[in-house]
């Protein structure tokens, strides 16, 4: 993957075809995940860098895609993004080195973006 936005992009009418056949589910799951990630002893940021690493053990570009934008937005920094990879990397081994590099990848589109 070369442009993340793009990877957003592809998944938005695919999330709102499917939003539309089961609701509920989707409004559950945007409840949870805005309680999830409302800052509290942990910043935004740092949850948002979770969420990232999360996306590069499951090997999800879209989660990658998501989290790696939302971090950017909440003012995480590219060294902090990189130790957060690197934590994903040290827990998952070798396949987050690949999606690891991807999640870096997308980061730096979404941080530099911002400037």
């Amino acid at each position: 993957m070369s442009n993340y936005q793009e990877v957003l992009n592809e998944l938005n009418p695919q999330h709102r075809d499917l939003r539309q056949q089961i609701p509920g589910v989707y409004q559950g799951f945007g409840e949870m995940s805005k309680a999830t990630f409302e800052s509290g002893a942990l910043e935004r940021k740092v949850k948002e860098l979770m969420a990232m690493a999360m996306g590069v053990v499951q090997g999800c570009d879209g989660c990658i895609a998501s989290h790696a934008r939302a971090a950017a937005r909440a003012g995480a920094t590219k060294q902090e993004a990189a130790e957060a990879i690197g934590v994903s990397i040290l827990m998952h081994g070798g396949p987050a080195t690949i999606y690891g590099a991807r999640a870096y990848t997308a980061f730096c589109e979404f941080a530099d973006a911002m400037d």
